[in-house]
């Protein structure tokens, strides 16, 4: 045991230590913090006591005014937190992050915004309240420097003055209430834009998004109000889609002007897309997308034509496709209810669909959500025959394994059968998580 003329000479050296920290040693520790717990480091000695206010970066969120035995109301504990950081802070700030989602109504912070165009703020991310639209202040379009922006649950009003934000790099807008012809105005006015993420669920008018310099766009909501009309650049897109019918999606109008798309993520063809009686979707593309090497297709369900058509319609426009990714949705089947003997049988994979259908770039296979059904099986079996230069197909067992061993060792040897173009393939039974990305 220490003895108590040593514990008190240690005592008295650990505020001395802390008092000596040079103010970038301070700064870095600071950064490394959140900052609930860089303001609290503020009690350590005098030389901390106000160094927090000179951050360049700070993140406002519940955990700052939320306790269990603090009974004062968040929304008036966020105003006193609001009121101190505008009074001690000084210097820039460079990123600023406000999480209020979960607070009842959003507070007014045009006094925020105002402090921040004012600080050089280059990236902001502002999460309102869900319950409660907020109407941002113009004060947002006279943060010139901004190069990251981010707004969830909010609405933005016409700004005639604005002028664009010529140094944004990223936007990202979910469940923003923005008219079209601003949202046009607004992307087009970012001439640096290289990451875009929406959320247009609402939207109805097409939107054209004109970003030269645009290398990824992650969009969901409805897909057929948006073209694609000048992104020269575009590299990868993922498309998210909520109940769409195939008569409104218009694939050539999307990918008008994509020279450069290598990467595809499509999660629309799901119980949500839907067609009417003896709709037929179109073939192919009326233009190649040559880029494209790789294409991933989440929850596919193989047992409705129109929706495997859509996928083949894109497939065949992609002649020089590397990897394939297609997690399986199969309607009807729950291994909770394997028993139900009312849900309804689902037709097989027609080969018809596939039969001109080539793969002859095709390197790498993942299959993910396979329960070991006819379709599936077929699926397999087509894309062995039909790869020439394929080198690997992985398959996720996950589900496979839910089936007894006998039947799950009479899948995997009935696909080890299959005939394979490509002497190099190999097929392997791996654990993909249930998802593929």
């Amino acid at each position: 045991m220490m003895p108590p003329k040593a514990r008190k000479l240690r005592r008295s050296l650990v505020p001395d230590a802390l008092s000596y920290l040079p103010d970038n040693i301070i700064d870095v520790i600071l950064m490394c913090l959140p900052s609930k717990d860089a303001v609290r480091t503020s009690i350590l000695s005098k030389k901390w006591r106000y160094h927090w206010c000179r951050l360049t970066k700070l993140e406002l969120d519940e955990s700052l005014w939320i306790t269990k035995k603090d009974l004062l109301n968040p929304t008036i504990k966020f105003r006193k937190i609001m009121y101190q950081f505008l009074s001690l802070h000084e210097g820039p700030i460079t990123k600023f992050t406000l999480d209020v989602v979960h607070l009842a109504s959003c507070p007014e912070i045009d006094n925020f915004l105002y402090f921040l165009s004012r600080n050089d703020i280059q990236h902001l991310a502002l999460h309102l309240p869900l319950r409660k639209e907020y109407k941002l202040s113009s004060l947002l379009f006279t943060c010139s420097q901004l190069r990251h922006l981010s707004l969830c649950y909010c609405s933005i009003q016409h700004q005639p003055a604005f002028q664009g934000f010529d140094k944004l790099i990223s936007l990202n807008l979910c469940e923003v209430n923005i008219s079209s012809e601003l949202l046009e105005s607004l992307i087009s006015h970012c001439p640096l834009l290289e990451e875009l993420e929406l959320d247009i669920a609402n939207k109805s008018d097409t939107i054209e998004i004109n970003a030269p310099m645009l290398r990824l766009f992650d969009l969901s909501g409805n897909i057929s109000s948006v073209c694609l009309k000048n992104v020269p650049r575009l590299v990868k897109v993922l498309l998210y889609g909520d109940y769409i019918k195939a008569e409104d999606l218009d694939f050539a109008k999307v990918f008008e002007c994509c020279p450069a798309l290598e990467h595809l993520l499509f999660f629309s063809l799901d119980s949500g897309f839907s067609a009417g009686v003896g709709y037929e979707a179109p073939t192919r593309l009326p233009f190649n997308l040559n880029s494209v090497k790789r294409f991933t297709l989440p929850d596919i369900m193989l047992v409705e034509s129109y929706k495997l058509s859509y996928a083949l319609c894109l497939i065949r426009s992609f002649p020089y496709l590397e990897y394939l990714e297609i997690q399986v949705h199969e309607y009807g089947y729950d291994y909770e209810d394997e028993d139900d003997e009312d849900e309804p049988i689902p037709e097989p994979l027609e080969l018809k669909h596939l039969s001109d259908v080539t793969f002859n770039h095709l390197k790498e296979v993942k299959l993910g959500c396979l329960t070991g059904t006819t379709s599936e099986l077929l699926l397999i079996k087509f894309l062995l025959a039909e790869s020439p230069v394929l080198e690997r197909m992985l398959i996720d067992r996950q589900y496979l394994d839910h089936e007894h061993l006998d039947t799950r060792l009479q899948i995997f040897a009935e696909i080890s059968n299959f005939s394979h173009a490509s002497p190099k393939a190999e097929v392997v039974y791996i654990d993909l998580g249930g998802s593929l990305a």
